[in-house]
């Protein structure tokens, strides 16, 4: 019987340093994403700007979309409606060029959303 104390006493002693040891070890919280950073604050983008009507043809206006491309993963920001989206939707329309775009992202209707400060074709 004393014996049977032991090995029990032993495998609960194992069984709390397991414990112990796995919450020692759990997983770190995961960083947030940039996106989840810049909330509020500005960002930089660069990709390829384009007409949301003209080119992608998903709209039945004309709108100025960044095509950003990190890695295998393409994400498309429709710019919001503003003077500096007006001022420099000729340079798209119809066509695409390299751009670099300063401003604020939002969601909206499952579409990101960034309202311009600055725009810079490359």
């Amino acid at each position: 019987m004393t014996s049977l104390r032991l090995a029990l006493a032993f495998l609960f002693v194992l069984g709390a340093t397991t414990i112990a040891r796995a919450e020692d070890k759990a997983p770190a919280a995961k960083p947030a994403t940039a996106e989840k950073k810049a909330a509020g604050k500005e960002v930089t983008l660069s990709g390829d700007m384009m007409c949301a009507k003209c080119v992608l043809h998903e709209s039945k206006k004309c709108q100025n979309v960044l095509k950003v491309t990190e890695g295998v993963t393409e994400t498309k920001y429709y710019l919001a409606d503003n003077a500096m989206a007006k001022d420099h939707h000729e340079e798209v329309c119809g066509k695409t060029a390299k751009a670099t775009v300063t401003g604020k992202v939002s969601d909206k209707g499952g579409k990101k959303v960034l309202t311009a400060s600055s725009i810079k074709y490359e």
